[in-house]
């Protein structure tokens, strides 16, 4: 699943991971994405920080806390790669970030080293 309330991220996320013969859900932001958590239950989340109404870090605490979706990897993304901004993202369950824009071999590098196939 690809969260992101940047069309152009979420294509070119969406691209990439199909080329490489992954079904890919996307959500333009935290709450759309709760929903769709839920009903498609995917194996792995990439989540862009700054989002409306309910950003990254919510969303991914959300995530966390749930008892069915705690273990189902998070990987953050973000323009800004400060190290406030990766601990803020580890304290709240993330398990990876990646700084946008990301090159195709670091989100397949992402999925390779989260997700069993």
């Amino acid at each position: 699943m690809v969260i992101d309330d940047s069309q152009t991220i979420r294509r070119t996320a969406e691209t990439l991971l199909a080329r490489e013969g992954y079904e890919v859900v996307t959500a333009q932001d935290g709450f759309e994405a709760l929903s769709k958590i839920a009903d498609h239950q995917p194996d792995i989340i990439f989540i862009d920080i700054m989002m409306p109404r309910l950003d990254g870090y919510q969303a991914c605490a959300l995530i966390k806390n749930n008892p069915q979706f705690r273990a189902t990897p998070v990987i953050m993304l973000s323009s800004k790669d400060g190290l406030f901004d990766r601990a803020r993202g580890r304290i709240v369950g993330s398990d990876e970030y990646l700084t946008k824009p990301f090159t195709r071999d670091e989100l397949l590098g992402a999925v390779r080293a989260h997700v069993r196939r």
